[in-house]
């Protein structure tokens, strides 16, 4: 009997893909705590609660999971647009783990929407 996936083996620090790569959120786990990483998804949730003074939290979806993105005021102000209207981000900081919630602080967003007409032309399904 075959399995669909085989256990991952046992990963050192140096395994997992740095920046520009894109880490998936299956593997959020790997880096260590305060490592600068990158991931992309689909935005699926966007929340600015009155109480969070001007903190806003995005969820990215990629093929494997979801991402929770902390994007602090400053960095809001600098990537504005793409926080707003962007559909699809690829966001880079430093991975946060706290009451075992992992979360990545946003250091830079790059809005790539533009890609969402490519994967949806690659998609077998799409045909």
């Amino acid at each position: 009997m075959h399995r669909l996936s085989s256990p991952r083996p046992p990963t050192r620090h140096a395994d997992w893909p740095r920046p520009p790569h894109c880490l998936v959120a299956a593997r959020l786990d790997e880096p260590p705590e305060g490592a600068r990483i990158t991931v992309a998804g689909l935005v699926i949730l966007r929340q600015r609660p009155g109480t969070a003074k001007g903190v806003i939290f995005v969820t990215l979806e990629d093929e494997t999971g979801v991402v929770n993105v902390i994007v602090w005021r400053k960095i809001y102000e600098r990537f504005r647009r793409a926080v707003i209207a962007g559909r699809m981000l690829r966001v880079t900081g430093r991975l946060q783990r706290a009451h075992s919630v992992t979360h990545v602080l946003a250091e830079d967003i790059e809005d790539i929407s533009a890609m969402l007409d490519t994967l949806v032309a690659l998609d077998p399904e799409s045909r």
